[in-house]
């Protein structure tokens, strides 16, 4: 589904991804852990295709497309998403209006009629329960005035609407309690098919007790100094980091 082969990238002149390697296939869960500045946030903006970073080497393949000629707007219309660690507000727009378009562009991309307003209704209801989202909601602008559990459930129900191929969740459980981050688990595990895959970038391994990853990576400096399976994130949470970083920077002099 996603191959990425020796990928570097930039914000300015600072280089911050020096050689990611990474391979995810359908129906797989990746975890992404490390230390804060390793990279972690960087290479999902990158993949998405955010305008502030640049790529200066490497190569991203994504359902068989060269993922970094592509517009934003097309990765997300073929299938990519990406959940924000910080969700943002928009004023004026509300979540019905959003998800409508959102949902019918993505379909004119891939050459389908818009969805019927009563099919659309229905679609809401049944993804609007999954992350237990209330009806008010949908009347509501995007993510104004939501809690910081409602804006991260909100981001699990577009997902859910979107039917996207590959998800990736930057730091979904920053600043939710134990009752929100169980329910928005709850959701991305229903929303798990053979056909789907999901990047988990967090810190802790809590999410991860929900979230069961089939292989853990760890970044630091921009690149992956070790994949291993889930057991590797319970060792991280009882070791930390030092332990590693020590390793691979003895292995590298």
């Amino acid at each position: 589904m996603l191959t990425i082969e020796n990928l570097h990238a930039n914000v300015g002149d600072k280089e911050i991804l020096r050689g990611i390697n990474l391979q995810v296939n359908p129906g797989e869960v990746h975890a992404i852990m490390g230390p804060n500045g390793s990279g972690k946030s960087t290479m999902s903006n990158v993949l998405v295709g955010h305008p502030g970073y640049t790529v200066t080497e490497g190569k991203v393949t994504f359902l068989g497309r060269d993922l970094l000629s592509l517009p934003a707007e097309n990765r997300s219309h073929m299938g990519m998403f990406l959940s924000f660690q910080y969700p943002v507000e928009i004023p004026g727009v509300s979540m019905t209006n959003f998800m409508r378009t959102a949902i019918n562009e993505k379909r004119k991309f891939l050459g389908q009629e818009p969805l019927s307003p009563s099919d659309f209704l229905k679609m809401v209801k049944a993804k609007r329960d999954l992350v237990k989202l209330d009806a008010k909601f949908m009347n509501r602008a995007v993510n104004e005035g939501f809690s910081g559990g409602e804006k991260k459930r909100n981001e699990i129900f577009q997902m859910a609407m979107l039917e996207q191929k590959l998800s990736i969740l930057d730091e979904t459980d920053s600043g939710l309690d134990i009752d929100a981050l169980r329910i928005v688990a709850e959701g991305v595990n229903k929303l798990k098919t053979p056909e789907t895959s999901v990047i988990v970038i967090t810190h802790y391994q809590r999410l991860l007790d929900y979230i069961k990853p089939d292989i853990v990576h760890v970044l630091y400096h921009g690149r992956i100094i070790k994949t291993a399976g889930p057991e590797l994130a319970l060792e991280l949470e009882e070791r930390g980091y030092d332990w590693l970083i020590k390793e691979y920077e003895d292995s590298e002099k």
